[in-house]
């Protein structure tokens, strides 16, 4: 016969691995620029609270705590795309290029793997650029600004992802 109190000590325990264990798995896929990383982060956290919620474990705190949590998340997926759009924004580059970029980054992704979207939105902008301008120079600046974009971007969301893991952590400690 198991006992009811290990038993739900064992759960316990191996829900917050798990949730750790997603949270680590979306911080990592942030490396990945159309991976939501950040998404599967909350979604980690969302699981969380509804196992603790069932089992009558969710406090004020815990509440407050997911609630910062779906914030950064909301927040990051947000300030992701300005970080980018405003450095290719600052070397005029229009829209349509922008959008370009995005949506080859999707697709390809979607098609092949994340790792050649990583290649395809720049590779993308490039070449919207370099048929706009005329210029490969220009082009290339355009997109040197896209690349250093995605860098600021990874780094804030990173920065929020690392937060939101602490934030979790304080949950789980409280």
């Amino acid at each position: 016969m198991i006992d009811p109190t290990a038993w739900t000590v064992f759960t316990e325990s191996l829900l917050g691995v798990i949730t750790f264990l997603v949270l680590l798995t979306g911080l990592i896929g942030l490396m990945v620029p159309v991976f939501p990383g950040l998404t599967v982060m909350w979604l980690g956290t969302l699981a969380y609270a509804v196992v603790e919620a069932m089992i009558g474990k969710m406090t004020w705190v815990s509440w407050l705590l997911f609630v910062l949590i779906t914030l950064l998340m909301i927040g990051g997926n947000i300030v992701d795309n300005i970080i980018i759009a405003k450095h290719v924004r600052d070397k005029n580059v229009p829209w349509s290029s922008i959008i370009w970029a995005f949506v080859a980054g999707i697709i390809v992704s979607l098609f092949f793997t994340p790792l050649a979207g990583m290649v395809a939105s720049p590779l993308a902008l490039f070449l919207a650029e370099w048929y706009r301008l005329k210029q490969r120079d220009t082009a290339f600046a355009n997109t040197k600004a896209w690349m250093t974009g995605w860098g600021w971007s990874f780094a804030a969301r990173f920065g929020i992802g690392i937060l939101m893991i602490l934030f979790w952590g304080l949950w789980v400690w409280l």
